[in-house]
């Protein structure tokens, strides 16, 4: 039997096997477990404790009981505030045992996003009372081999994030968080803001995976310790650490769209304190006329970047992480040589960027159960945009500080800190939009174990915006953890967002053609979530209920008064998104399978007239299905079924509503040695928004844009094939 075989064999008997899965063994005898937790000889309440597939809260005397299958067995105690401790216990074959003594060691703990470099491995994310989301280094190297060059596909693969194009003529696109502007999602990498403090479209998804550990997601406003830019969300990409020995990776990779990358990871140490990890990288992909209508529905890009980073570990708790990277890029778009637009005439969109940036990342323990934390980082990026020989040329700078202090007292654990942030914006060729933001801000959080099966969390943020005046920002989260296994989170915050000229329109048309950005006002939001979830051995169930409210928030319309010119307002009321994440997730040796769907409504005020309507560009229902079988270290086999429903479209001469669709793709790796073969199917079904009608319209928008928002895939079924060779 083929593996591609064995997969699809696996999905139809998965059902069953989840049931087997968490269904009581009867025929097997079962013994009492009693662990006691102490901390200097005193009980420790409200300890998670696991042994095997279960687990339970200790209670005031600091212990709890346990029914586990007789023999060997390991026991596992997390609580926070204290480093976890792993225990082997050989369990005999029926009665009781115990109570067998676990002594935790008092550890410094970080708030959610302070000191984010590689160290949430040292606090556990289900201790977290606000959900965090974890892309875990195996889905990042999955999705490493689709798409090498970016990290469009990894996000847009992730429940409740959607990578919505923008600017289609250029590949431009900006991640979404549940329903919300791409514009409110802060993207850091090690805590740190590289792609600006005010997130453009075109710029931010230009990051190879190989350079990632993981990634971590919040859903929501994360204001309180993020600041004004993580009204929507936080997309953190925490970058590989140094490897004790030397390692050197190379990736080669092809399209049937004659796109390649080629991909250089190294990583060592230099001393017995330093290491060093260095990504460079060459991309190219040519413009591809992909329906033959003369227009490039793929846009052409030349790509370099190079990473070094360093990084400093005194072995007590002390590091260091130093970062600089460079990135230059051109891209191309429009009509083809040879070939016009339906009005007869060429038309060429280009896009050249420059960016450098660098960065540190610092952490010490001070002794007592404090952590002292310090982050900095400067970027530099500049832009020439060209519309059909019109240039717009500007510069982006971003200078950011920050320190903190952590501790511990008691039951609480907390977080004091100061920040501050600058962001200047020169359009060099357009009046009218340059921007100097300065925002100093203060943060705290506490962390109170209220009981040992509910900890609350409550963080607060005093923002002092140098234009739109002072700013609080207030979160309260809680986790409840029942004796069962269920667990419940439950968080609600405030947020704002500093205005910018960018929006989805604005960078489809360009600074020139916009009004109105002097006028406005910053926007507000209220965000909550309720989230319930289980794990039952190898199957893991969670659901999701989510809202929020943008409180004047900014929007783009036609301007009456100048024909021909988009223009800035802030909408009369509040824009609304809310909805439903279902997730299932089922994981044994060698076999991974996940099911997803997501539930959307977002609507906004009408700028048109009175009334609301639906936001453009978001599906109410979006589903996956995802599965993979591997043999360590040898092959690995998945195919993937995602489900796009209809989205209410705007300003589209063919259509107001689009089509619902369904992207299947597979993927086959194989190790030979010390190279790792390849192939990529996307798109099998050839699922393509030309399909449906033609990207380029009739005649230009009144802006004077000749494509439609693309809401479909527009390149089709492609093929990539590569190697990756360790040496």
């Amino acid at each position: 039997m083929t593996r591609l075989a064995l997969l699809l064999r696996t999905l139809v008997c998965l059902a069953a096997s989840a049931t087997n899965a968490v269904s009581p063994v009867h025929a097997q005898a079962v013994t009492v477990l009693t662990v006691s937790v102490e901390h200097q000889g005193n009980p420790v309440e409200g300890a998670q404790v696991t042994a095997g597939n279960t687990g339970g809260l200790t209670d005031a005397d600091g212990l709890v009981t346990l029914r586990v299958p007789p023999g060997p067995v390991a026991v596992r105690v997390e609580r926070i505030g204290f480093a976890p401790v792993a225990m082997d216990v050989v369990v005999p074959p029926s009665g009781s045992m115990g109570p067998v003594t676990i002594e935790l060691e008092a550890a410094a703990v970080e708030a959610e996003g302070i000191v984010v470099l590689s160290t949430r491995s040292e606090r556990r994310i289900e201790e977290e009372p606000l959900r965090v989301e974890v892309i875990e280094r195996e889905e990042v190297e999955e999705k490493l081999l689709m798409t090498p060059g970016d990290i469009a596909m990894l996000l847009n693969e992730t429940a409740g994030l959607r990578v919505q194009p923008t600017a289609p003529a250029l590949g431009g696109a900006a991640v979404r968080v549940q329903g919300l502007g791409g514009r409110y999602t802060q993207i850091l990498t090690d805590g740190l803001p590289l792609a600006g403090g005010q997130t453009g479209a075109l710029g931010p998804l230009q990051i190879p995976p190989m350079d990632l550990e993981q990634v971590e997601v919040i859903k929501g406003g994360a204001s309180a310790l993020y600041g004004p830019s993580a009204l929507g969300g936080v997309v953190n990409l925490i970058s590989r650490r140094p490897a004790e020995e030397a390692e050197h990776e190379v990736l080669l990779n092809g399209t049937t769209l004659e796109g390649g990358d080629a991909i250089l990871w190294s990583s060592g140490p230099m001393t017995d304190r330093w290491g060093y990890t260095l990504l460079a990288g060459a991309h190219s992909q040519p413009r591809s006329d992909v329906d033959g209508d003369g227009w490039a529905d793929l846009p052409g890009y030349r790509r370099a970047l190079v990473r070094p980073r360093f990084h400093f570990d005194d072995g007590a708790g002390g590091r260091l992480l130093v970062t600089a990277g460079g990135m230059a890029e051109n891209r191309e778009g429009g009509t083809l040589d040879g070939r016009t637009t339906p009005a007869g005439t060429a038309y060429r969109e280009s896009l050249a960027t420059r960016k450098l940036d660098a960065g540190l990342v610092g952490r010490k323990l001070l002794g007592d159960a404090r952590l002292l934390t310090v982050r900095a980082a400067a970027l530099r990026q500049a832009h020439d945009h060209g519309f059909d020989g019109v240039h717009e040329e500007d510069v982006h700078r971003t200078w950011f500080g920050e320190a903190a202090l952590a501790g511990a007292s008691g039951e609480h654990h907390w977080v004091l800190g100061a920040a501050l942030q600058r962001d200047e914006y020169d359009a060099e060729d357009v009046r009218g939009f340059d921007f100097r933001y300065t925002v100093p801000g203060i943060f705290a959080q506490d962390e109170y174990a209220l009981m040992r099966w509910l900890v609350l969390s409550v963080s607060a943020r005093l923002d002092r915006h140098s234009v739109y005046g002072t700013f609080f920002s207030p979160r309260v989260s809680a986790l409840l953890r029942s004796e069962s296994g269920w667990t419940a989170r439950a968080s609600g915050g405030t947020g704002y967002f500093a205005p910018t000229p960018w929006t989805d329109e604005t960078e489809a048309v360009g600074l020139g053609r916009v009004i109105g950005f002097g006028g406005l006002e910053a926007e507000r939001a209220r965000t909550g979530s309720l989230d319930v979830g289980r794990v039952m051995g190898p199957l893991e169930l969670n659901l999701t209920l989510f809202g929020s409210t943008v409180r004047d928030p900014l929007q783009v319309r036609p301007s009456a008064a100048d024909p021909g010119f988009l223009e800035l307002l802030n909408g009369g009321e509040d824009l609304r998104t809310g909805g439903v994440e279902v997730l299932a997730r089922y994981h044994v040796e060698g076999i991974h399978v996940m099911a997803t769907h997501v539930y959307t409504r977002s609507t906004e005020p009408n700028p048109a007239g009175a009334g609301r309507r639906e936001v453009k560009l978001t599906p109410r229902h979006t589903s996956s299905l995802v599965a993979a079988l591997e043999q360590e270290g040898r092959s690995r086999v998945g195919v993937e079924l995602y489900y796009t429903g209809r989205q209410a479209l705007e300003d589209d001469p063919y259509r107001t509503v689009s089509k619902p669709y369904v992207i299947l793709g597979f993927l086959v790796e194989r190790r030979i040695g010390q190279a790792r073969l390849f192939l990529n199917a996307e798109n099998v079904l050839d699922t393509r928004q030309t399909r449906w009608q033609r990207l380029v319209r009739p005649a230009p928008s009144t802006t004077g844009v000749w494509v439609t928002d693309a809401w479909a895939p527009l390149d089709g079924r492609t093929f990539n094939a590569g190697v990756r060779w360790a040496f």
